[in-house]
């Protein structure tokens, strides 16, 4: 009998000495790409930040799930020197268990510039994240194009397909991004184009151009904070959804954010078991809506309550904060909430509100999110500024994003229903909700009550004023008169609304609707090639 082992049995064998060579010397390059073979700059770079790219993608992934692709590119020029992974490091990983292509540039290697190698690299991440159908996921922290190659023709012209990728992955796998230092110029261009954006506040900035070059085409001299940190971008303009106050929290949100979403728009929701039934949380929906439309009170509660316990995360809440969006879970179920927050211009539709509601409603429906709507609504805003705002276009943004989308829909009116915003808020029979329901505190009508009486009986009032007669009884009768008319119970009568409802009741006949409306449905359109987004 041979002595022998059977292949596969016991120890490997040792590999042949020229191989254990070529072994050796790989894992050395390798190494060489590490922060441990780079103390110097780990140490520079933690002057300005609180992570090194790779530590940050060590944060936001599973442990020993990254696998890296590219990590040996560098320049065949001896005299480039070194440029580890060429500055931006790409590899697949799992982030909560789920597969995810992930990038991350390297603020200590030129400044995270993009070379010819990080572009290719960048490019391959965003094709690797369609083919696959995982979420792509952006770490940003450096400058854009490096200057040493992009200041000629001959290597700029071809310029690069990246972005028409990105276009196309857009709607099709979610993207997140999170600022986490420089980002002037590309890093801003990407960014844009994702559907989550996070930012660390005194250390983050994004927008188009730094203040170098801000100053020098424009004579501008600005702070980059004030220019493109983020309270300018989160806050103020609200590119960004979410400023943080530490590179962990950023990451962490990116998370979460895709917590909610499936891997690709052609895959399931990523459900959880439904919780227990609180009736104690039940009843004190009852207590938060005060009858009174001139008493304010914070929807946030409402949504709080009647989704399931902790499951809220709300996007972009320190920007248009008249109106709320968040991702929540209904019986397990991610689902996207929109309600109006009278806590800020009594909820009125400004243009801010409309873009941050429409690209919010286009998002769910990319990825099959329901739309949950708590409708308290004065209206759209009126007068000059909203009209230099280009509040025309931006509302009807509001409604074509709503008219095209094809999840499912429920509206509950909590107080006023006033005119074109409760429209635009699904309320009604208006964009056939799968659920039109109403608290008995609603007030559904085309204007405020006291508006309208003033409107409709000005030139009266006028009349009485010029004969020394105090108009304000008679206002007072008018007003109870009206709003005798403008009840929830007349909107049920009429079939407007498919029922009124306790609000101890609205969890239940959320899930319910919710359980019995199909995932999409069938917008009927035109033989049309596509439709033209209004701003």
């Amino acid at each position: 009998m041979s002595d022998r082992k059977a292949p596969g049995a016991g120890d490997s064998p040792a590999p042949r000495p020229e191989m254990a060579a070529l072994v050796e010397s790989l894992a050395a390059d390798r190494a060489a790409t590490l922060d441990a073979a780079r103390p110097a700059a780990v140490a520079k770079q933690k002057t300005r930040a609180q992570m090194t790219a790779r530590e940050r993608i060590a944060h936001l992934t599973d442990a020993g799930s990254f696998r890296e692709f590219g990590q040996l590119a560098r320049e065949a020029d001896a005299a480039a020197g070194e440029r580890p992974a060429d500055g931006i490091v790409t590899g697949s990983a799992r982030i909560d268990g789920r597969p995810a292509v992930v990038l991350a540039q390297d603020f200590m290697t030129m400044g995270g510039s993009s070379g010819e190698l990080g572009g290719k690299k960048l490019h391959h991440a965003v094709r690797r994240s369609i083919r696959e159908g995982a979420p792509l996921v952006m770490l940003l922290d450096g400058g854009g194009h490096r200057i040493q190659i992009g200041q000629s023709s001959r290597r700029y012209a071809p310029s690069t397909t990246t972005f028409q990728e990105f276009a196309r992955l857009s709607g099709w796998a979610p993207m997140a991004a999170a600022m986490l230092g420089a980002g002037f110029a590309a890093p801003t261009n990407f960014a844009g184009l994702a559907d989550f954006i996070s930012m660390v506040r005194g250390q983050s900035t994004m927008g188009l151009a730094g203040p170098a070059l801000v100053k020098a085409g424009t004579g501008e001299d600005i702070d980059k904070f004030e220019l493109g940190g983020a309270q300018a971008q989160v806050d103020r303009n609200g590119i960004a959804d979410l400023g943080t106050e530490d590179e962990a929290s950023a990451l962490d949100s990116l998370k979460r954010f895709l917590s909610y979403l499936p891997s690709n728009a052609r895959a399931p929701l990523p459900t959880r078991p439904a919780p227990a039934e609180d009736p104690a949380r039940a009843e004190a929906l009852a207590h938060i809506v005060p009858a009174n439309t001139r008493k304010a009170y914070d929807v946030r509660k409402v949504v709080d309550l009647a989704m399931d316990e902790g499951s809220v995360f709300e996007l972009k809440p320190t920007y248009a904060k008249n109106a709320v969006t968040a991702f929540a879970r209904l019986a397990g179920r991610p689902v996207g909430v929109i309600a109006n927050q009278a806590l800020s211009l009594g909820g009125m539709l400004t243009g801010p509100a409309c873009d941050k509601v429409a690209h919010f409603v286009a998002l769910c429906d990319a990825y099959g999110l329901p739309l949950i709507y708590f409708i308290d609504v004065p209206g759209f805003s009126i007068g000059s500024p909203a009209e230099k705002g280009q509040l025309g276009r931006r509302s009807a943004k509001l409604i074509y994003e709503l008219g095209h989308a094809t999840v499912p829909r429920v509206s509950v009116v909590l107080r006023k229903g006033y005119g074109l915003g409760y429209v635009a808020m699904a309320g009604g029979r208006s964009f056939e909700a799968d659920a039109s329901l109403a608290w008995p505190t609603a007030e559904i009508c085309a204007m405020s009550i006291e508006g309208a009486v003033n409107v409709v009986n000005a030139r009266r009032f006028a009349q009485m004023r010029e004969a020394g007669e105090d108009p304000a009884p008679l206002y007072a009768e008018l007003v109870a008169q009206m709003r005798a008319e403008v009840t929830p119970f007349g909107g049920a009568e009429s079939f407007g609304l498919d029922d009124v409802i306790d609000p101890r009741e609205t969890r239940p006949r959320l899930i319910e609707a919710l359980e019995r409306a199909p995932a999409r449905r069938d917008l009927a359109m035109p033989p049309k090639i596509r439709s033209i987004c209004p701003i």
